[in-house]
C-alpha cells in the first residue's frame, strides 16, 4: 500500500496532467480561485475529510475534482434519488392514516414481521 506522500504526488501529477491536456500550462493555475463556503454536518465533515486524507487529497482537491466533472459532462456525476418515503403521495397516505387514528377509524392488529428482499 501507498504511502500518505505517494498518494500526494500522485494526486499532484494528475492534476498537472489534467491541466496540461485542457491547455493549462504550469502546475496549477490558481491565479483565478475563488473561495466557495456552504454548510455541512460537522459529523459529515469530518468522515470526508478522512475520506480524502486516506486517498492522499484535501476537501478543496476533492471539490474541485467534482465541480469539474460536473461541467465536464454537464450532470451530477452519480444517480441522485428522492427518497420515495417522502413523495407527495406517501404524505398524503400517512395524513389519511394519522386522521384515521385521530378519528378512531383505524384499527391495528399485532403480526410477525416480513422479510422482503432486495
Amino acid at each position: 500500500m501507498c504511502n500518505d506522500n505517494v498518494m500526494k504526488m500522485i494526486a499532484f501529477y494528475i492534476a498537472i496532467v489534467y491541466n496540461y491536456r485542457n491547455g493549462k500550462k504550469g502546475a496549477l493555475n490558481m491565479a483565478q480561485a475563488v473561495n466557495v463556503n456552504f454548510r455541512m454536518d460537522a459529523d459529515l465533515k469530518k468522515s470526508m475529510e478522512q475520506t480524502c486524507s486516506e486517498l492522499g487529497m484535501s476537501m478543496t482537491t476533492a471539490f474541485t475534482i467534482f465541480a469539474k466533472k460536473v461541467s465536464r459532462e454537464k450532470r451530477i456525476p452519480f444517480d441522485v434519488s428522492v427518497d420515495p418515503f417522502y413523495s407527495e403521495s406517501n404524505m398524503r397516505y400517512l395524513e389519511r392514516i394519522a386522521q384515521d387514528v385521530a378519528q378512531g377509524r383505524a384499527h391495528f392488529a399485532e403480526h410477525e414481521l416480513t422479510e422482503v428482499e432486495d
